[in-house]
């Protein structure tokens, strides 16, 4: 079945709703908050449509069989053998790893995160009151390319102040996948200190060119012990706001004590995401799966080769997954920042790179989940701005 992803839905549609698209004025393009302008997978769409005829939308939760078919996801895709009553449901990922900080910080132990990575992560400080610690991403440049590895000299050194390794995997913003040596090396660094990690893989199966993906958590039984692992659906399909997640959590004692402080926040899914989960889960889309990746791989690829030939003083990762890419404007020195310099003068609404850490004022999180239209026109008017600099 053909899938045409040229061609999308306005999302102008209500004012009285909030989506990327409302945020801004109508001659902004909106190439910044991580969900994307495609309709979900069709199977998707059509269970909701049964769904909605049924006309009933009270109080659902997933039980046993619903649990076998994500771990049987975790089989086909990673040969990862997941025990069902490892999964316990929450309402996003978000709110899964501010959940496991509550359970695994305390006013001694804080929680670890890399620089540059997805503003949330920043905000469980201020939202858990636990600790934030940082240990910076290594920038290594080539040419106009980026790329990002660990500095464990800095890891260790702040891990061991933390009961909490918050990682992000695939990474969001560089759309990095970690080697499995670098994985087995900061998850045995962890485990050394007696740090449990809880790694967000929500943007695990939107893999570009030929990555592979192999989580965390698979690496060996010792790390599945100490990891929490957390999924959804909502990138990979394009479901975000119907509010469905899983952790995966090994350790019955942590699990217990994970279930505890969820249900003290009021834990609830929404009944449409489980729909859209179990559908996505089942493996029902993945031939539409397959044709998105294949899709925002071109996107992918288009950016690169655009700010090579056209914009020589910017500097670009290539991800490995994710429909973001993480571009550093450094060398024009923009004022006040390139997020504001492109909001004014070409309309276009990246996310501001100071949102992800400290030292990233000079670039921007360029969302690629879009028609390559879209895209072009973006690129063509940051091009355009830079050009038209006094």
């Amino acid at each position: 079945m053909p899938y045409n992803f040229d061609s999308v839905p306005s999302r102008r549609r209500d004012p009285i709703i909030w989506n990327k698209w409302m945020h801004y004025p109508p001659d902004t393009l909106p190439l910044w908050v991580a969900d994307a302008d495609f309709p979900t997978a069709p199977q998707i769409q059509h269970a909701l449509h049964k769904q909605i005829e049924h006309g009933v939308l009270g109080y659902e939760l997933p039980k046993k069989p619903f649990m076998e078919i994500i771990a049987a996801r975790m089989k086909r895709l990673y040969d990862w053998e997941v025990d069902p009553k490892w999964i316990v449901y929450t309402a996003g990922v978000n709110n899964g790893y501010n959940i496991a900080a509550r359970v695994l910080c305390s006013p001694k132990k804080g929680y670890l995160i890399q620089t540059p990575v997805y503003n949330e992560f920043l905000e469980t400080e201020e939202k858990t009151g636990a600790r934030q610690r940082v240990a910076r991403l290594e920038k290594k440049v080539e040419g106009n390319r980026i790329r990002y590895k660990v500095g464990f000299e800095a890891f260790e050194r702040e891990v061991k102040k933390c009961g909490m390794f918050l990682l992000c995997h695939p990474h969001n913003p560089v759309g990095k996948i970690y080697s499995s040596a670098e994985l087995t090396r900061m998850a045995e660094i962890c485990i050394e200190h007696g740090v449990t990690i809880v790694s967000d893989e929500i943007h695990s199966e939107l893999l570009l060119g030929g990555a592979t993906f192999t989580p965390l958590a698979k690496m060996s039984p010792e790390i599945e012990a100490h990891t929490i692992t957390l999924v959804s659906a909502s990138k990979a399909f394009n479901v975000a706001g119907l509010a469905c997640a899983f952790a995966i959590i090994p350790d019955e004692k942590l699990r217990k004590k994970f279930i505890a402080a969820a249900n003290g926040m009021s834990f609830e899914i929404s009944t449409p995401g489980l729909t859209a989960a179990r559908v996505a889960y089942s493996g029902t889309a993945d031939a539409w799966l397959t044709a998105l990746r294949r899709y925002l791989t071109g996107n992918r690829d288009f950016i690169v080769e655009y700010v090579e030939k056209n914009l020589p003083g910017a500097r670009v990762t290539k991800p490995d997954a994710t429909y973001l890419i993480w571009l550093d404007f450094s060398e024009y020195k923009l004022q006040p920042s390139p997020y504001e310099f492109f909001f004014k003068e070409a309309k276009v609404a990246f996310n501001d790179g100071g949102k992800f850490g400290k030292g990233n004022e000079q670039f921007v999180r360029l969302n690629f989940g879009a028609t390559r239209k879209t895209v072009e026109e973006g690129l063509r008017r940051i091009n355009r701005a830079l050009s038209n600099r006094p």
